[in-house]
């Protein structure tokens, strides 16, 4: 049996895997709903996309990092969830060193990531919210504009911060290894597309003198005073 720190309840191995089950889960309906009721309302406001990346890794590089970010949630639900709600052996050996936690703070942990993946999506519905008609994988659209205002106003590419740091909350939600591969790559396909999905915006002569001193006020990517 497991325990909660400071609780004499015994909870059991398995509604830990279902909790950690149904977050991602409920990460996924959340996502996949948010870009569906967004996509159709920006292309009927701001028009299609006009421009888009024109190399092959501009074009590689969104796909590259949905494949990174969704397999191992994918592969954890289907695998746990068709394993009676019990991490197969396979990945029980990708999981998280045991030596530093005792196995009630390992679940408290396992428990406040859950937790924090549905705050996190409340920042989520947020910055979708600010960004509204402007929403797009990577190109310019039609009629763009520079959103300055929410997260917009700390970091350029709000989206790709909540990304990365649902990756890290996986890591511990899953306790394993595995969302931390994906975490790298994700964080490697964001270094490069970023700079991409700039140089797109700054070719608009349009938007590209706002941007520029855009870029000028908020100079962090995605992490303030470091990237």
């Amino acid at each position: 049996m497991y325990y909660i720190a400071g609780l004499t309840t015994p909870i059991p191995p398995q509604a830990v895997e279902g909790l950690a089950v149904f977050t991602t889960l409920r990460f996924f309906q959340y996502g996949i709903s948010r870009t569906r009721a967004i996509a159709p309302f920006a292309k009927s406001e701001s028009g299609a996309i006009r421009t888009s990346p024109t190399t092959f890794i501009g074009r590689a590089v969104t796909p590259i990092h949905a494949i990174a970010s969704f397999v191992p949630p994918v592969a954890y639900v289907l695998c746990v969830a068709g394993n009676m709600f019990t991490q197969p052996a396979w990945m029980q050996r990708m999981s998280l060193s045991n030596d530093y936690f005792q196995q009630e703070t390992k679940v408290a942990l396992r428990i406040a990531a859950c937790a924090s993946t549905f705050v996190l999506l409340r920042f989520v519905g947020r910055t979708f919210a600010h960004l509204g008609n402007q929403w797009h994988a990577i190109g310019r659209r039609e009629k763009p504009r520079v959103v300055q205002t929410g997260p917009y106003a700390v970091v350029r590419h709000p989206l790709y911060t909540q990304m990365l740091i649902q990756e890290a909350l996986f890591t511990v939600i899953f306790w394993s290894y595995a969302p931390l591969v994906g975490l790298g790559i994700v964080a490697a396909a964001f270094a490069i597309k970023m700079p991409i999905e700039e140089d797109l915006i700054m070719g608009d002569p349009a938007i590209a003198a706002e941007y520029r001193a855009y870029m000028q006020r908020v100079p962090a990517r995605v992490i303030p005073f470091l990237w």
